[in-house]
Protein backbone atom coordinates (compact mmCIF):
# COMPACT_ATOMS: atom_id res chain seq x y z
CA UNK A 1 0.00 0.00 0.00
CA UNK A 2 1.64 3.14 -1.45
CA UNK A 3 1.25 5.84 1.76
CA UNK A 4 0.53 8.98 -0.81
CA UNK A 5 1.11 11.88 2.34
CA UNK A 6 5.04 10.20 2.86
CA UNK A 7 4.71 10.31 -1.12
CA UNK A 8 3.74 13.88 -1.45
CA UNK A 9 5.98 14.75 1.79
CA UNK A 10 8.89 13.28 0.15
CA UNK A 11 8.79 15.50 -2.81
CA UNK A 12 8.18 18.60 -0.78
CA UNK A 13 11.58 18.08 0.85
CA UNK A 14 13.39 17.47 -1.86
CA UNK A 15 12.15 20.63 -3.43
CA UNK A 16 12.69 22.54 -0.77
CA UNK A 17 16.44 21.30 -0.69
CA UNK A 18 16.63 22.22 -4.36
CA UNK A 19 15.31 25.19 -3.47
CA UNK A 20 17.96 25.67 -0.53
CA UNK A 21 21.21 24.29 -2.64
CA UNK A 22 19.92 27.24 -5.12
CA UNK A 23 19.22 29.97 -2.92
CA UNK A 24 22.32 29.51 -0.42
CA UNK A 25 24.71 28.03 -2.80
CA UNK A 26 26.63 30.85 -5.12
CA UNK A 27 28.51 28.32 -6.98
CA UNK A 28 24.61 26.60 -7.99
CA UNK A 29 23.77 30.22 -9.12
CA UNK A 30 26.42 30.30 -11.38
CA UNK A 31 25.95 26.81 -12.77
CA UNK A 32 22.38 27.68 -13.01
CA UNK A 33 23.51 31.19 -15.41
CA UNK A 34 25.62 28.91 -17.33
CA UNK A 35 23.43 26.32 -18.35
CA UNK A 36 20.94 28.86 -19.06
CA UNK A 37 23.49 30.30 -21.24
CA UNK A 38 24.55 26.93 -22.91
CA UNK A 39 20.40 26.38 -23.38
CA UNK A 40 19.77 29.75 -25.27
CA UNK A 41 23.44 29.04 -27.37
CA UNK A 42 22.03 25.78 -28.04
CA UNK A 43 18.72 27.05 -29.73
CA UNK A 44 20.53 29.75 -31.54
CA UNK A 45 22.96 27.45 -33.29
CA UNK A 46 20.20 24.94 -33.48
CA UNK A 47 21.37 22.10 -31.79
CA UNK A 48 19.74 18.30 -33.03
CA UNK A 49 17.97 16.94 -30.35
CA UNK A 50 20.61 14.13 -29.58
CA UNK A 51 22.93 17.02 -28.64
CA UNK A 52 20.59 18.33 -26.26
CA UNK A 53 20.02 15.68 -24.51
CA UNK A 54 23.87 15.38 -23.95
CA UNK A 55 24.60 19.18 -22.74
CA UNK A 56 20.90 18.13 -20.33
CA UNK A 57 22.74 15.24 -19.04
CA UNK A 58 26.03 17.10 -18.52
CA UNK A 59 24.10 20.21 -17.19
CA UNK A 60 22.65 17.62 -14.52
CA UNK A 61 25.34 16.11 -13.87
CA UNK A 62 27.68 19.20 -12.79
CA UNK A 63 24.35 21.01 -10.68
CA UNK A 64 23.89 17.34 -8.97
CA UNK A 65 27.78 17.33 -8.33
CA UNK A 66 27.31 21.09 -6.68
CA UNK A 67 24.65 19.94 -4.62
CA UNK A 68 26.49 16.59 -3.41
CA UNK A 69 28.92 18.94 -2.57
CA UNK A 70 27.09 21.14 -0.59
CA UNK A 71 25.31 18.74 1.12
CA UNK A 72 28.93 17.13 2.45
CA UNK A 73 30.10 20.11 3.04
CA UNK A 74 26.78 21.16 4.76
CA UNK A 75 27.20 17.82 7.18
CA UNK A 76 31.20 17.92 7.84
CA UNK A 77 30.87 21.33 9.57
CA UNK A 78 27.83 19.83 11.29
CA UNK A 79 29.91 16.91 12.77
CA UNK A 80 32.79 18.84 13.31
CA UNK A 81 34.07 22.91 14.23
CA UNK A 82 37.78 22.35 14.73
CA UNK A 83 40.36 21.76 11.66
CA UNK A 84 40.47 18.06 11.51
CA UNK A 85 42.34 16.53 8.35
CA UNK A 86 39.62 14.01 7.93
CA UNK A 87 36.89 16.86 7.28
CA UNK A 88 39.32 18.58 4.86
CA UNK A 89 39.96 15.17 2.88
CA UNK A 90 36.14 15.35 2.65
CA UNK A 91 35.36 18.80 1.63
CA UNK A 92 38.30 18.68 -0.56
CA UNK A 93 37.35 15.48 -2.81
CA UNK A 94 33.76 16.75 -2.89
CA UNK A 95 35.02 19.75 -4.53
CA UNK A 96 37.26 17.35 -6.57
CA UNK A 97 34.18 15.82 -7.96
CA UNK A 98 32.66 19.31 -8.77
CA UNK A 99 36.24 20.44 -10.99
CA UNK A 100 36.25 17.16 -12.63
CA UNK A 101 32.36 17.68 -13.66
CA UNK A 102 32.56 20.67 -14.78
CA UNK A 103 35.88 20.25 -16.90
CA UNK A 104 34.05 17.71 -18.57
CA UNK A 105 31.24 19.67 -19.18
CA UNK A 106 33.54 22.61 -20.84
CA UNK A 107 35.10 19.30 -22.87
CA UNK A 108 31.38 18.29 -23.93
CA UNK A 109 30.30 21.97 -24.46
CA UNK A 110 33.41 22.15 -27.02
CA UNK A 111 32.90 18.86 -29.18
CA UNK A 112 29.01 19.79 -29.45
CA UNK A 113 29.13 23.60 -30.06
CA UNK A 114 32.42 24.13 -32.03
CA UNK A 115 31.31 22.22 -35.55
CA UNK A 116 28.51 24.19 -35.37
CA UNK A 117 30.60 27.43 -34.67
CA UNK A 118 32.90 26.28 -37.54
CA UNK A 119 30.19 25.50 -40.13
CA UNK A 120 29.13 29.50 -39.52
CA UNK A 121 32.19 30.93 -40.69
CA UNK A 122 32.19 28.65 -43.45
Amino acid sequence: MIHHRKLIDSFKYACWGIWFAFSNNQNLQIHLAVAVLVVVMSIVFRINAFEMGILGVIILLVIAAEMINTAIEEMVDLITNEHRQEAKIAKDVAAGMVLLTAVGSVIVGVLVFVPHIMRMFR
